[in-house]
């Protein structure tokens, strides 16, 4: 059967050529030490694990959930907006529930944009910014993120017909890829340049909680009059390890919640309430534990980037997110390089040109192993000669 030529845009063979790689080198019984992917390798908080487990043994809960999320959880997510960055949330009309933050990027593009609008998206970037453009027939005008301006996007540098043609904006900070933050002062240049402009700004917020060294991320609608024009997309996935879970949650301007909510009553029935109940103790409970959980990826960045700079791969610590974006230092390119540290080392990172143009020339690292995973990992790379 011939596939749709719309898959031709996608990105994901970087992604299943070093997926084919590890199962090659597994089979041939190689012990791979996987950076790769950013899946979390804790567990959540007790309390949650509890809360759910006592809301899958209601026979009452398994009902179909309304797809814009249950009042309670909803409350939930306005009480944690609330008391992470004194934001006020309507729970009724400016708050849903998601399965996973990626659900609602993927479909918020159906909702807003049509054939022929353009859509400014970050590269590099996660992938199902630009995929999500492609399935609703948008055309992503991709916003260099750059080393040389700490990789932010120089909003100066739209031209101005593409500018006028564009329906959404898509921000990441803390960045995944690159791991990159912004300031306030950003911020309000975003609110001002889409309010120039009448574009949406969606802001993708899901690693605010993993930041280091007293950093501390901030909301874009803590910036006055942001709600007129953004949303703001957050995970539980990384902030409470609920990754299997699937359920994020959307915040922020009504009306463009409103038409995503249209796309998503069409398409699926909602989040599990068993989950969704897990997620409002999550939010609502103690947050030392995801403070602990931050410390744990702080001690892990320092032992992998300490060991790394010892057989010469300097790296710059990040301020946040669960990953290192790391420049190869050596002359080779992104795949190429990939493949080879995974054929001699056993250690899987991932290609920086799968994230877009710009990844070109960099790895991104994940660090989702315990320490002494990471301290093999640094040994083995020391060893195999490849930064030679």
């Amino acid at each position: 059967m011939k596939q749709s030529r719309r898959l031709e845009k996608f990105r994901s063979a970087v992604f299943f050529e070093l997926n084919d790689l590890k199962q090659q080198l597994r089979a041939e019984g190689k012990e791979i030490i996987d950076l790769g992917i950013g899946s979390p390798d804790l567990p959540p908080p007790p309390h949650v694990i509890q809360t759910l487990a006592e809301a899958v043994a209601d026979p009452g809960g398994y009902g179909y959930p309304t797809s814009e999320g249950s009042l309670f959880f909803r409350e939930a997510v306005a009480t944690w907006y609330k008391n992470r960055f004194s934001v006020p949330v309507d729970p009724l009309r400016e708050c849903m529930a998601l399965m996973g933050s990626q659900d609602g990027l993927s479909h918020l593009a159906l909702a807003l944009v049509d054939p022929g609008d353009y859509v400014l998206v970050p590269d590099p970037g996660y992938p199902i910014y630009e995929v999500s453009i492609h399935l609703a027939n948008g055309i992503p005008y991709r916003l260099p993120l750059t080393e040389e301006n700490q990789f932010l996007p120089d909003f100066s540098a739209i031209p101005k017909e593409v500018a006028g043609k564009a329906k959404l904006m898509i921000l990441n900070y803390p960045n995944n890829p690159v791991t990159a933050v912004a300031d306030r002062a950003f911020y309000e240049k975003a609110v001002a340049f889409a309010k120039q402009h009448q574009i949406a700004i969606v802001s993708d917020i899901a690693y605010s909680e993993l930041a280091f060294d007293g950093y501390r991320p901030m909301s874009i609608l803590e910036i006055e009059g942001a709600k007129d024009v953004a949303v703001e997309f957050h995970s539980l996935s990384k902030s409470f390890n609920m990754a299997g879970c699937r359920i994020g949650f959307a915040v922020g301007n009504r009306d463009i919640l409103q038409a995503l909510a249209v796309v998503k009553s069409n398409i699926d029935y909602g989040v599990f309430t068993a989950v969704q109940k897990a997620a409002a103790a999550a939010l609502l409970g103690d947050q030392s534990h995801t403070r602990r959980m931050a410390e744990t990826y702080q001690s892990r960045r320092d032992v992998l980037l300490d060991g790394l700079a010892q057989i010469g791969w300097q790296i710059p610590k990040p301020k946040a997110t669960m990953f290192v974006w790391a420049k190869i230092p050596v002359a080779m390119a992104s795949r190429e390089f990939t493949r080879e540290l995974l054929r001699r080392t056993g250690v899987a990172v991932v290609p920086g040109v799968g994230f877009g143009q710009q990844g070109e020339g960099y790895v991104r690292i994940a660090l989702v192993q315990p320490e002494d995973q990471l301290q093999e990992a640094v040994r083995r790379i020391g060893a195999s000669g490849i930064l030679r």
